[in-house]
C-alpha cells in the first residue's frame, strides 16, 4: 500500500505544477509564492519553475538550519517535491503551452478557476495522504514549532511577506505586476475549496488503505 501512496502523491504533485502552470498562462495574477517566482523570473529572465526550484529549495535550507540534528528524510524529501514541481511548470507553460494564449478575459478567467480547482484538489489529496509535505509548508511548520507561533499565522504571513517583496520589486524594477485580480480570487477561493475536496477525498483514501 505504501507503494500506492507513492505513485498517488507523485501523480498529485505533478497536477499541482500542471494547476500552477495554467493559473501562470491565465495572466490575471496569481497566488503570493508562484507571484514572488514570477516576478523574480521577469527581473532575471530565467524560468519561473527553475525559481520555484530554488525557492523551495531554500525552504528546505530554512528547514535543515532550524532542526539540524532532527532533520531528517521526511524533511529531506520534500526537495526532490520542488524540483519536480518547477520542472513541471516549466514543461507545461514554456512547452506544453508556449503558444498557447488566451484572448478574451472572460475565458481567461475560466481558466483560472479551472486551475485553481486543479490544485485545489491535487493540494487537499497531498494533505489527506500525509506522506510528504510541501516545502514551503514543511518550513511554516518547523518555524512555527520552534518559535510557539500557530502554524496558520507563519503561513498567513509568509504570504504577505511574498507580497510585499513582489511590490518592492514590481514599484523599483518596473517589473510587470504579477498580483492582479486572480491572486485575490485565490485567496478567497482556494481555501473554501480544499476544504470540500478534502471533505469528498478522505473516506475515499481511508477505504484504499
Amino acid at each position: 500500500m505504501k507503494i500506492y501512496r507513492m505513485v498517488l502523491f507523485i501523480i498529485l504533485i505533478i497536477l499541482v505544477g500542471i494547476g500552477a502552470s495554467l493559473t501562470l498562462k491565465a495572466t490575471v495574477g496569481v497566488g503570493a509564492w508562484n507571484a514572488l517566482a514570477q516576478s523574480i523570473s521577469h527581473l532575471s529572465h530565467v524560468k519561473v519553475g527553475t525559481i520555484v526550484m530554488a525557492l523551495n529549495s531554500f525552504c528546505v535550507l530554512g528547514q535543515w538550519l532550524l532542526l539540524r540534528r532532527r532533520f531528517g528524510m521526511r524533511n529531506l524529501l520534500q526537495l526532490p517535491v520542488g524540483i519536480v514541481i518547477g520542472a513541471v511548470i516549466n514543461i507545461i507553460y514554456y512547452d506544453v503551452l508556449g503558444g498557447f494564449t488566451v484572448e478574451t478575459y472572460f475565458y481567461r478567467l475560466v481558466l483560472l478557476i479551472i486551475a485553481y480547482n486543479i490544485l485545489a484538489v491535487s493540494v487537499a489529496a497531498v494533505i489527506v495522504l500525509d506522506v510528504i509535505s510541501f516545502p514551503l509548508e514543511g518550513f511554516c511548520m518547523v518555524l512555527s514549532e520552534q518559535k510557539g507561533w500557530s502554524f496558520s499565522s507563519v503561513r498567513q504571513f509568509a504570504d504577505v511577506f511574498s507580497i510585499l517583496i513582489v511590490l518592492i520589486l514590481t514599484l523599483s524594477m518596473s517589473i510587470e505586476s504579477t498580483i492582479r485580480e486572480g491572486t485575490f480570487i485565490g485567496m478567497f477561493l482556494l481555501g473554501p475549496l480544499m476544504g470540500y475536496y478534502m471533505r469528498l477525498i478522505a473516506p475515499i483514501l481511508r477505504n484504499k488503505h
